[in-house]
């Protein structure tokens, strides 16, 4: 920031205007005169001028009305800025200007302390992980040479790293200032949480994967191809909605950026129903598609996300510790294409959960035929991955494993072969190194 500061230079001047006014282009009168001579035909009494003692008199009030008038219109100025800035914010219906610049300099693994959430409680009756230790390979492939791992975890920004297998938790760290309950971001990993959550739905019988988005939601309907969206094009990111990937925190007001901050998701989705392609017809991952699908199972099932996931998944796994989800206003709508906040041995549990075919504590919680359609690439590759029902599956490996994944490099990792879960929790950089991290998981679950 620049130290040019125009009221301070304008009260110099006036200073230095004062200070020179009486000196005239001579030395300052003495204080002892000599006699003057005495008057002739060639002598002549000079007229005041400007600079004369008399005119920088004058000039001294007209300098401070200057720094006055300086100093008053630089705070209105400031204020009207202000102003305007919180009615652009206001008629854009997104957060205040204090709360953007907060998000300009908050960790994305923090950032849902900055919004409205709704509470997910823990279990009443937790289930802890069994704990094994085993130690890490020591090194894992990076970018075709060998990195060690306590450098791919520093690296990409790791802040809490996990490694269950067989259900045991065999691995467990954090770095300086995170611990075992400190809540962090999913980020898109929670369209994963989504996707369980609609498999239930499903097998309740209260949705199906071929309805259409407008007939849950007729305020949608349009006329025209966008009303030919289905859950499953939803599910698959077939759906074609013309809403970009854009992350960017200094381009807010565009895209999936504007969406995460909107304080009217409902309003956001009925502004935004251009389609790129027609529905079904291929793949192309777009963050609107699962917040229309968490807005269709609020409707199905009559109550916000966090409370379904509350009851439906958070209890009977036997979570830990309480969770939050973000929302788009006080008591408003869930963030459903991201935001839970959670921790990592939650987050552990869910990825168990799927390990385990969707069962937990004795109980099938997602249903067996839900866990088989995630495990299954659907048809249209997304972005050039495999992808199914809200999960990826990342290229290489032996072709089994899925995630859940989300921006800054979130993963809740599964590989049945090897029976193992990997949890990796980061504030690493918008959709970078994906590829290269998924096959440093793989070398940790396949270490054995």
């Amino acid at each position: 920031m620049s130290d040019h500061h125009p009221a301070e230079e304008a009260a110099d001047e006036a200073v230095d205007t004062d200070r020179k006014a009486p000196q005239g282009s001579g030395p300052e009168p003495a204080v002892h005169h000599r006699p003057a001579p005495a008057a002739g035909p060639a002598t002549r009494v000079a007229a005041p001028t400007d600079r004369t003692p008399a005119a920088s008199r004058s000039a001294k009030p007209r300098a401070r009305r200057a720094l006055r008038r300086t100093l008053i219109a630089l705070p209105v100025a400031l204020g009207v800025l202000v102003a305007g800035s919180y009615m652009a914010t206001a008629l854009l219906d997104i957060p205040s200007p204090p709360t953007l610049a907060q998000l300009l300099t908050t960790e994305p693994s923090r950032q849902g302390d900055l919004f409205a959430t709704r509470t997910i409680p823990a279990s009443a009756t937790p289930a802890p992980l069994p704990v094994h230790d085993e130690p890490l390979p020591a090194t894992v492939p990076w970018k075709g040479e060998r990195m060690p791992t306590g450098q791919f975890l520093a690296t990409t920004h790791t802040n809490a790293f996990l490694v269950l297998r067989k259900g045991r938790l065999t691995h467990e760290w954090y770095r300086d200032g995170v611990g075992p309950t400190t809540r962090l971001s999913s980020w898109s990993a929670a369209k994963s949480v989504v996707s369980l959550l609609t498999g239930q739905a499903i097998e309740q019988g209260r949705l199906r994967e071929g309805d259409r988005l407008v007939d849950i939601l007729p305020q949608l309907e349009t006329g025209g191809t966008y009303d030919a969206i289905t859950v499953r094009d939803l599910l698959d990111m077939t759906a074609g909605v013309d809403v970009p990937e854009n992350y960017n925190e200094y381009y807010p007001l565009t895209g999936t950026a504007r969406m995460y901050l909107t304080r009217d998701l409902p309003a956001f989705a009925h502004d935004h129903r251009d389609v790129q392609f027609p529905p079904g017809s291929q793949g192309a991952y777009r963050s609107i598609n699962t917040e229309l699908l968490g807005q269709v199972l609020a409707k199905v099932q009559g109550r916000p996300l966090a409370g379904l996931l509350a009851e439906n998944i958070w209890t009977p796994m036997g979570a830990q510790d309480s969770a939050t989800w973000n929302l788009d206003h006080d008591d408003g709508n869930e963030k459903a294409f991201c935001c839970i906040n959670a921790t990592a041995r939650d987050y552990a549990k869910l990825g168990q959960l799927v390990l385990d075919n969707g069962r937990a504590q004795g109980r099938q919680i997602v249903p067996l035929a839900w866990i088989k359609r995630i495990a299954t690439p659907a048809p249209h590759e997304v972005d050039g991955w495999g992808y199914s029902a809200q999960w990826w599956h990342p290229p290489g490996g032996n072709g089994k494993d899925y995630s859940a994944l989300g921006v800054y490099g979130q993963y809740i990792y599964v590989d049945p072969a090897s029976r193992t879960v990997v949890v990796k929790l980061s504030d690493h950089g918008d959709q970078q190194d994906e590829q290269e991290t998924f096959d440093a998981l793989r070398a940790i679950a396949q270490s054995r």
